[in-house]
Order: structure tokens, then C-alpha cells, then sequence
């Protein structure tokens, strides 16, 4: 599908999906932290802090 793609096209286009995978990882990371609303309970609260550490940890590499 993608051979007819001239070579800078294709860098762009493999830079977009690169970038598209890391947010979809991010949101699943936000998600996951998220499951459950942090309430008093400290473990939740732990949770989403470390959901939403990782999600800025793959996002950060990627400049986004």
C-alpha cells in the first residue's frame, strides 16, 4: 500500500504512526490510573499518579 509513497512522504508517514502508537500507549496508561476514580482511598490515588507519570513518560521522547 505504501510503495508508491515517495521516500520523504513515507518518513512522514512512519514518523505519524510512530507518534499515533505513542499516544494510544499514553491514553491506555491515563485509562488504566483512571479505572477507578481516586477517592480517599491512597491506592487509587497512586494509581492515576503513576497512569498519568507514564502517559507524560511516553510522550515526553516524542516531543509531544
Amino acid at each position: 500500500m505504501t510503495e508508491n509513497i515517495p521516500p520523504n512522504e513515507h518518513e512522514r508517514l512512519r514518523t505519524l504512526e510512530v507518534q499515533v502508537q505513542v499516544l494510544a500507549q499514553a491514553v491506555r496508561a491515563l485509562a488504566e490510573g483512571l479505572k477507578e476514580i481516586p477517592s480517599e482511598d491512597a491506592d487509587r490515588e497512586k494509581e492515576a499518579a503513576r497512569g498519568a507519570r507514564l502517559a507524560h513518560e511516553l510522550l515526553l521522547p516524542q516531543g509531544l
